[in-house]
Protein backbone atom coordinates (compact mmCIF):
# COMPACT_ATOMS: atom_id res chain seq x y z
CA UNK A 1 0.00 0.00 0.00
CA UNK A 2 1.36 3.60 -1.00
CA UNK A 3 1.09 6.22 1.79
CA UNK A 4 -1.86 7.68 -0.28
CA UNK A 5 -4.28 4.80 -0.04
CA UNK A 6 -3.46 4.71 3.88
CA UNK A 7 -4.89 8.23 3.95
CA UNK A 8 -7.46 8.52 1.19
CA UNK A 9 -9.57 5.79 1.12
CA UNK A 10 -11.24 5.16 -2.49
CA UNK A 11 -9.87 8.47 -3.73
CA UNK A 12 -8.34 9.15 -6.83
CA UNK A 13 -4.72 10.95 -6.82
CA UNK A 14 -6.07 13.66 -8.86
CA UNK A 15 -8.64 14.24 -6.52
CA UNK A 16 -6.87 14.30 -3.39
CA UNK A 17 -3.78 16.64 -5.37
CA UNK A 18 -7.32 19.10 -6.27
CA UNK A 19 -8.83 19.10 -2.31
CA UNK A 20 -5.12 19.90 -1.08
CA UNK A 21 -4.43 22.52 -3.53
CA UNK A 22 -7.85 24.25 -2.47
CA UNK A 23 -6.91 24.06 0.76
CA UNK A 24 -3.46 25.41 0.05
CA UNK A 25 -4.71 28.07 -1.90
CA UNK A 26 -7.32 29.25 1.01
CA UNK A 27 -4.54 28.93 3.68
CA UNK A 28 -2.19 31.25 1.78
CA UNK A 29 -4.39 33.57 0.63
CA UNK A 30 -4.58 33.32 -2.95
CA UNK A 31 -8.30 34.04 -3.22
CA UNK A 32 -8.81 35.10 -7.12
CA UNK A 33 -6.96 31.29 -7.69
CA UNK A 34 -8.97 29.54 -5.00
CA UNK A 35 -12.10 31.09 -6.20
CA UNK A 36 -11.00 29.89 -10.08
CA UNK A 37 -11.25 26.23 -8.71
CA UNK A 38 -14.88 26.57 -8.71
CA UNK A 39 -17.74 25.66 -11.20
CA UNK A 40 -21.10 28.08 -12.26
CA UNK A 41 -23.19 26.51 -9.87
CA UNK A 42 -20.93 25.88 -6.88
CA UNK A 43 -22.18 25.72 -3.25
CA UNK A 44 -19.82 26.73 0.12
CA UNK A 45 -21.53 26.26 3.32
CA UNK A 46 -20.67 26.29 6.92
CA UNK A 47 -23.87 24.69 8.49
CA UNK A 48 -24.76 26.36 12.21
CA UNK A 49 -25.77 22.20 12.82
CA UNK A 50 -24.78 19.04 11.49
CA UNK A 51 -28.70 18.18 10.60
CA UNK A 52 -29.20 22.01 9.33
CA UNK A 53 -31.41 22.74 6.40
CA UNK A 54 -30.50 25.57 4.67
CA UNK A 55 -34.14 26.46 3.76
CA UNK A 56 -34.86 26.82 7.25
CA UNK A 57 -32.06 26.95 9.78
CA UNK A 58 -29.29 29.78 9.85
CA UNK A 59 -25.87 28.80 8.74
CA UNK A 60 -22.44 31.01 9.48
CA UNK A 61 -21.94 30.86 5.65
CA UNK A 62 -24.21 29.85 2.60
CA UNK A 63 -22.90 31.30 -0.42
CA UNK A 64 -23.80 30.19 -4.29
CA UNK A 65 -21.20 30.99 -6.35
CA UNK A 66 -22.14 34.82 -7.17
CA UNK A 67 -21.57 35.17 -3.45
CA UNK A 68 -18.63 33.47 -3.27
CA UNK A 69 -17.38 36.27 -6.07
CA UNK A 70 -18.21 38.84 -3.97
CA UNK A 71 -16.63 37.18 -0.75
CA UNK A 72 -13.53 37.06 -2.52
CA UNK A 73 -13.33 40.45 -4.26
CA UNK A 74 -13.68 42.03 -0.79
CA UNK A 75 -11.23 40.13 0.54
CA UNK A 76 -8.82 40.94 -2.37
CA UNK A 77 -9.32 44.32 -1.53
CA UNK A 78 -7.62 43.57 1.72
CA UNK A 79 -9.35 46.93 3.68
CA UNK A 80 -11.53 43.85 5.69
CA UNK A 81 -11.38 45.39 8.97
CA UNK A 82 -11.99 41.73 10.70
CA UNK A 83 -8.79 41.17 8.76
CA UNK A 84 -5.79 43.74 9.44
CA UNK A 85 -3.73 42.53 9.31
CA UNK A 86 -4.72 39.13 7.58
CA UNK A 87 -4.91 36.10 9.84
CA UNK A 88 -2.04 33.51 9.14
CA UNK A 89 -3.44 29.62 8.66
CA UNK A 90 -2.62 26.29 7.83
CA UNK A 91 -4.93 23.12 8.06
CA UNK A 92 -4.49 19.77 7.46
CA UNK A 93 -6.88 16.92 6.06
CA UNK A 94 -7.10 13.67 7.39
CA UNK A 95 -9.33 10.72 7.55
CA UNK A 96 -10.22 11.59 3.91
CA UNK A 97 -12.16 9.25 2.18
CA UNK A 98 -14.01 8.41 -0.49
CA UNK A 99 -17.87 9.10 0.31
CA UNK A 100 -19.70 8.91 -3.41
CA UNK A 101 -19.04 8.58 -6.81
CA UNK A 102 -21.20 8.72 -10.40
CA UNK A 103 -20.16 9.39 -14.03
CA UNK A 104 -19.63 13.34 -13.39
CA UNK A 105 -18.92 14.28 -9.52
CA UNK A 106 -16.47 12.93 -6.69
CA UNK A 107 -17.79 13.05 -3.38
CA UNK A 108 -14.70 13.21 -0.20
CA UNK A 109 -14.96 13.58 3.23
CA UNK A 110 -12.01 15.13 5.54
CA UNK A 111 -11.38 15.34 9.16
CA UNK A 112 -9.48 18.98 9.43
CA UNK A 113 -7.70 21.35 11.80
CA UNK A 114 -7.24 24.69 11.13
CA UNK A 115 -5.07 26.64 12.70
CA UNK A 116 -5.72 30.77 13.02
CA UNK A 117 -2.67 32.98 13.98
CA UNK A 118 -4.28 36.95 14.50
CA UNK A 119 -2.93 38.20 17.93
CA UNK A 120 -3.99 35.00 19.65
CA UNK A 121 -4.00 31.08 18.00
CA UNK A 122 -7.38 29.97 17.38
CA UNK A 123 -7.85 26.47 16.24
CA UNK A 124 -11.01 25.54 13.91
CA UNK A 125 -11.50 21.74 13.83
CA UNK A 126 -14.42 19.79 11.79
CA UNK A 127 -15.61 17.69 8.54
CA UNK A 128 -14.80 19.15 5.15
CA UNK A 129 -17.16 17.54 2.53
CA UNK A 130 -15.98 18.19 -0.82
CA UNK A 131 -18.23 17.59 -3.96
CA UNK A 132 -16.08 17.78 -7.19
CA UNK A 133 -17.23 17.59 -10.50
CA UNK A 134 -15.00 15.60 -13.01
CA UNK A 135 -15.06 18.20 -16.06
CA UNK A 136 -12.67 17.76 -19.08
CA UNK A 137 -11.13 20.31 -18.28
CA UNK A 138 -10.05 19.25 -14.66
CA UNK A 139 -11.62 19.07 -11.55
CA UNK A 140 -13.93 21.56 -10.27
CA UNK A 141 -15.47 22.17 -7.20
CA UNK A 142 -18.98 22.07 -7.16
CA UNK A 143 -19.73 21.94 -3.35
CA UNK A 144 -17.66 22.40 -0.26
CA UNK A 145 -19.18 22.29 3.25
CA UNK A 146 -17.50 22.80 6.41
CA UNK A 147 -19.22 21.08 9.68
CA UNK A 148 -17.78 22.34 12.62
CA UNK A 149 -17.03 20.48 15.93
CA UNK A 150 -18.39 23.70 17.77
CA UNK A 151 -20.84 24.24 15.35
CA UNK A 152 -23.90 25.92 17.31
CA UNK A 153 -21.87 27.37 19.68
CA UNK A 154 -19.91 30.69 19.71
CA UNK A 155 -17.42 31.17 17.02
CA UNK A 156 -15.03 33.50 16.76
CA UNK A 157 -15.64 35.79 13.61
CA UNK A 158 -14.86 33.82 10.15
CA UNK A 159 -13.69 36.62 8.43
CA UNK A 160 -11.30 34.18 5.96
CA UNK A 161 -12.14 31.24 3.94
CA UNK A 162 -12.91 27.46 6.12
Amino acid sequence: MTSTETTAVGVDPAILSFIYLEARLADEARYSEWEALWDDDGLYWVPMSPDADPARDLSYIYDNRRRIRSRIAQLNTGARHSQTPPSKLRRLLTNTELLDRDAETVTVGSNFVLYEYRYQMTVWAGRVIHRVRLAETGPRLVAKTVHLVNAGGPVPTLAFLL
